[in-house]
């Protein structure tokens, strides 16, 4: 598995720098040529999960570094789904370097020495499923992050008359207003799933659905939060702007409920 997640890594890391190249010429056939080092990148990653069963002792998602690893990698293929409908100049540098990241970084977790024992109860599907699907629902609201803090930028900018183009040339409002839109629309039901599948699997461990641990507490006031936000998106009536702060500061919050809340808990 190493070995394809150092190979994803530098692709990834490629087309990260060639993306900023591209831009910064700018260059479209550069640009062009590091969405298709994205979509590499992704294939072997995909090719190095699929070889998880392999090793010995398997990882299992719930594995901290492989499941933020698992996150960034939904995020690439969730960005590149929207590559094929939307022009979406700027997403790449972000989505590429932060995959590199988590796929470097699961390489160096992975071979690290453990020092405490397994998660009780962290193989089978329920604890899988839950990881899958609150990666999935947490990728895809950080690419609804990322259009509504570049919804903002240029917003700004717009309202400042300066030209964005010139210095890193963005989607247009209304491509990043639907990439807002569609993402919150899948990922809240997917982190609502991840939710309820993380509640069966504690039920599985302890005989409670509900434990009042810290992370417990701070997970289910994010996701009352963005149940408030995806009421004002879709039934409130929330401007396109507001919608894009609400998206940037919604994340901020849901990370630190899922990292920083579990790692103090």
């Amino acid at each position: 598995m190493h070995a394809f997640q150092y190979m994803a890594a530098a692709l990834y890391l490629a087309a990260g720098v060639a993306a900023v190249l591209g831009l910064a010429l700018p260059a479209p056939r550069v640009l062009r040529g590091s969405r298709v080092g994205l979509a590499l990148g992704a294939f072997v990653q995909t090719a190095a999960f699929a070889t998880l069963h392999r090793l010995e002792p398997a990882p299992s998602l719930t594995d901290f570094g492989l499941a933020v690893a698992v996150m960034a990698w939904l995020g690439v293929l969730f960005t590149l789904l929207l590559f094929a409908r939307l022009r979406l100049p700027g997403f790449v540098p972000p989505i590429a370097f932060i995959a590199f990241l988590t796929s470097f970084g699961v390489t160096l977790s992975s071979s690290a020495p453990s020092e405490g024992p397994a998660l009780a109860g962290a193989s089978g599907t329920i604890p899988h499923a839950h990881v899958l699907l609150a990666s999935a629902g947490l990728a895809a609201l950080g690419v609804a992050a990322l259009a509504g803090f570049f919804f903002l930028m240029e917003h700004r900018a717009l309202k400042l008359r300066r030209s964005v183009a010139r210095r890193a040339p963005l989607p247009s409002l209304e491509a990043l207003d639907r990439v807002n839109r569609v993402a919150l629309a899948l990922g809240f039901p997917l982190l609502s799933l991840g939710v309820v599948t993380g509640a069966l699997w504690l039920d599985s461990r302890t005989g409670e659905l509900f434990g009042g641990r810290l992370h417990e507490i701070w997970m289910l006031i994010a996701w009352t939060i963005y149940l408030g936000l995806v009421a004002l998106r879709f039934g409130g009536g929330q401007g396109a702007r507001q919608a894009a702060a609400s998206a940037v500061a919604g994340f901020a919050f849901l990370l630190f409920a899922v990292l920083g809340a579990g790692l103090v808990s």
